[in-house]
């Protein structure tokens, strides 16, 4: 099936044609550029999916699934025929939720954001390839021709347009040309072509074209694949869009879009578009978003040059492309915007300018790489930021907790101590509190007692005696009539002489409690029960059965007394004198000192009892404690040393092509000094900023790899400041020192001199206090933000900022000191003061990974 001794395959790229080899050149650089950089991503996507599937294998534990969108109701855009991925692409990264920020230590429930997900891995997938509309099949085919710089289609013995029956065309990169036919994506047909009959200069006509007596469904779906060997078409594929009679440019661009990424280049020879031209248009738009090179093809007689355009005049073309949306009014008509910008339509009307393609091509390749860079990181970020505020909560548990215990056990022991001392003190206050409520109830008991009416017991009206069973009933209806007012009496007098351990004990006794049985998740708080009925020993309040207060119990006891000696020879009859004598002999033969002692006495055997049974409860909650605060360390450990250090890396790769893609590579220049892993050096401009300092470091290890894109991820989350050295951006160089290493070019704000440089040249005291002033206000921002700087010295302090990379999030190593933070980030009570080296303060130096500048505007 191969052709024979074709010309146009020995021939060199340069050949005829407007853009010539330059142009050619240049489009196998961008393309080639976009596939190196497209490698990058897919290995950093790659990388950040096997990150996710080890997550979800080390934590075996099931946590609740959750709604995979972004959030809000509303229904999602709907894709045109091919499902259109620029219309949904960022903007959906965009709306990322954090849906697992509320369940802590779920860290299985952290997992890569399906749509996200989706939306990346087509974008690596999908390779780019140019595609050819136009007016016609001719102008398509001569554009052809102009792109690869030979003549390979027919441009004159195609039929016209009304009977052109132009297949789609296909041209890939191979050793060896062939010229063979295939159903799109799928396999090659065994059919005859007329090019594997002889030599030929140009594809012939007849294979180009569907034949009309064809009934094979499969031969007119078929494309003709064309296999060059070509530089352009070692970078990109090229596909020339059927006859619109045949298919339509909409139907063949939303098959393309499932597989490639088009660069639509749409041919025109025509000074105005025809109405089945717009149509075509504003079809193509409806569904897609893509940006178009529209390209005037010369005829092939000279053109006068009378009839050329300046630039800045407005063609018809222009007008109609503008009027469907395509072009903007403020770019002009040849279109080339700079080389930082979104990619838009761009309309030449200039044969010679057909090099304005790679600039356009450039522009939509770099905003594909761009967005889909952008949308990784933001992934990246948000799990990094659920990961550390974890590991803060972890490492907070694991200091907090067993001091919470302690606390717990050291309180209840001061309380039941307390109230041992007041059971043993009060007893002769308690008997006269006794004898002086008596002394004060009587009289009301007695006349309550004679007014009362018994319930259950039947009284005859004409004085008659009733039952021995009647008048035990009613003497224990007033006798329950007297204990119930005796106990709440001595209860609001108990609860006055101890009231003031409430707020001394209670209140954050209780709350402590409560914190450390809800995070052992039990159903059932046995040790908070142990504590109320301490305070109930103490406060017979809320007594709601007369048989489980020691007052009541006591009071039993002499009642049965009373009525083991009165005696009756005969039933008495219910009066209102009978009972007030029952009541009267009920309160006179009570024992003031003997019920004060009885009281006191069950008080602490109650006591004891509670005490006991609260400290083995607290015991096996310390316990139940132990064994999950040894997970949670486990658990803490590993996203210390393995999970946050992994994605920080992912995170600061991501965020480095995406600063490299937008800005390019920085150049190095003047060296400006150098340290123990890097050197810095003069930068005069990158990203739109100028002057700029560039520090190259060169992680040794693993260690300070992750070191130092964790202190990345903490600078870039920091909002800027005055007092603090800009951080603009970061680019990996993978061939940093001719290949031999891999360095990071942190590039920041470019500042005269430190302050060590100008204490030499002499400075005022109104400058160095302003100084000083300027270097706390540097400090408390930082930790306002939860940060520590740990190298505050005189070279990091610049003239008008402080180098601010030995910062790390709180709580994230081992904790710092809670005087040194802002209460915006977290309230914590009992943290120890340790830096993330793991030293408490004072015992030795931290760990140097410093990183963060700061400025001064007194120097």
């Amino acid at each position: 099936m191969e052709g024979d001794g074709l010309p146009w395959v020995s021939e060199p790229v340069s050949g005829p044609g407007p853009g010539g080899g330059g142009m050619i050149r240049e489009l196998c650089r961008g393309f080639g550029r976009y596939r190196r950089y497209l490698g990058r991503l897919r290995q950093n996507l790659r990388e950040t999916q096997k990150f996710f599937r080890d997550i979800k294998c080390s934590h075996h534990h099931s946590c609740p699934s959750s709604p995979t969108g972004g959030g809000g109701g509303g229904a999602e855009p709907e894709p045109g025929p091919g499902g259109d991925v620029a219309e949904t692409g960022l903007q959906a990264v965009l709306g990322i939720q954090p849906r697992t920020l509320h369940m802590l230590g779920q860290l299985s429930c952290i997992s890569f954001p399906p749509k996200e997900e989706k939306y990346l891995q087509q974008i690596v997938d999908c390779l780019p390839c140019i595609l050819i509309l136009g007016q016609d099949c001719n102008v398509k085919c001569q554009l052809l021709n102009q792109l690869l710089g030979v003549q390979v289609l027919p441009t004159s013995k195609l039929d016209s347009e009304k009977n052109c029956k132009l297949r789609r065309l296909h041209f890939i990169y191979g050793t060896q040309t062939r010229v063979s036919l295939a159903l799109p994506g799928q396999y090659e047909l065994l059919h005859t072509l007329a090019a594997h009959q002889g030599n030929w200069e140009t594809i012939p006509e007849e294979d180009l074209e569907v034949q009309e007596d064809s009934e094979d469904t499969a031969h007119v779906l078929a494309e003709l694949e064309v296999t060059m060997h070509h530089a352009l078409l070692q970078e990109v594929d090229i596909v020339v869009a059927p006859c619109q009679g045949l298919r339509p440019a909409v139907d063949v661009l939303s098959d393309l879009a499932n597989d490639f990424l088009p660069v639509i280049i749409y041919a025109l020879h025509k000074g105005e578009l025809s109405e089945r031209d717009e149509q075509e248009l504003q079809e193509i738009r409806k569904y897609f978003s893509f940006p178009m090179f529209f390209f005037k093809v010369s005829k092939l007689e000279i053109i006068d040059s009378s009839t050329r355009r300046t630039e800045s005049e407005r063609s018809p073309l222009y007008r109609q492309l503008s009027d469907l949306g395509y072009l903007s009014s403020n770019l002009w008509n040849c279109g080339a915007p700079g080389q930082d910008t979104k990619a838009q339509s761009m309309l030449v009307e200039q044969s010679e300018k057909l090099r304005h393609l790679s600039t356009f091509s450039h522009q939509l390749l770099q905003t594909r790489l761009v967005d889909a860079a952008k949308a990784l990181n933001l992934v990246h970020c948000h799990c990094l930021d659920i990961f550390i505020n974890q590991a803060f909560d972890m490492q907070r548990d694991l200091q907090i907790t067993p001091k919470r215990l302690e606390y717990t056990r050291k309180k209840e022991n001061e309380l039941y101590e307390s109230l041992m001392n007041i059971a043993n003190r009060k007893q002769e206050e308690m008997k006269d509190m006794i004898v002086e409520t008596l002394n004060t109830m009587k009289e009301e008991l007695l006349d309550d007692a004679t007014n009362m009416e018994f319930k259950d017991v039947i009284i005859p009206d004409n004085g008659e005696p009733v039952g021995t069973r009647e008048i035990k009933c009613c003497i224990r209806q007033i006798q329950e009539l007297i204990i119930s007012r005796l106990n709440q009496a001595v209860a609001n007098k108990l609860i006055s002489s101890v009231d003031y351990l409430r707020e001394s004990f209670v209140g954050t006794l209780e709350r402590c409690l409560q914190s450390l049985e809800k995070s052992q998740d039990v159903s059932v708080h046995i040790t908070s029960n142990y504590l109320k009925q301490i305070l109930n020993a103490a406060y017979h309040v809320e007594v709601t059965f007369h048989s489980g207060s020691s007052v009541t119990r006591m009071l039993w006891e002499q009642i049965k007394q009373i009525i083991q000696r009165i005696t009756w020879v005969s039933p008495p009859t219910i009066t209102l004198e009978w009972k007030r004598k029952v009541a009267q002999e009920a309160i006179e033969s009570l024992s003031a000192s003997k019920l004060a002692k009885s009281i006191c006495s069950q008080f602490r055997t109650r006591l004891n009892s509670s005490h006991e049974a609260f400290a083995a409860s607290l015991r096996q909650l310390e316990a139940g404690h132990s064994g999950r605060l040894e997970k949670t360390e486990d658990l803490w450990l590993k996203v210390r040393k393995d999970h946050a250090p992994r994605l920080a890396r992912l995170s600061l790769e991501s965020r480095s092509l995406q600063d490299v893609l937008l800005h390019r590579k920085p150049k190095l220049g003047q060296e400006l000094g150098r340290g123990q892993y890097g050197v810095v050096y003069l930068c005069d401009n990158w990203g739109g900023h100028f002057p700029c300092a560039l520090k190259s470091v060169v992680p040794p290890d693993e260690k300070h790899w992750n070191d130092l894109a964790l202190e990345f991820h903490y600078m870039r989350s920091l909002p800027k400041h005055e007092r603090l050295v800009d951080l603009h951006g970061s680019v990996i160089d993978y061939n940093y020192g001719g290949g031999s290493s891999i360095a990071v070019l942190l590039i920041m704000e470019r500042l005269h001199r430190d302050l060590y440089t100008g204490l030499k040249a002499g400075l005022t005291l109104e400058t160095r206090l302003q100084i000083a002033l300027d270097v706390v206000e540097g400090i408390r921002f930082l930790h306002s933000q939860g940060l520590v700087h740990r190298d505050i010295k005189l070279k990091n302090v610049l003239e008008s900022t402080i180098i601010l990379w030995t910062s790390t999030l709180l709580g994230f190593f081992s904790g710092i000191s809670a005087q040194a933070l802002s209460s915006s980030l977290r309230h914590l009570r009992d943290v120890p003061a340790k830096t993330i080296s793991g030293t408490t303060c004072g015992e030795g130096p931290a760990q140097n990974v410093s990183l963060c500048l700061m400025r001064s505007a007194g120097n």
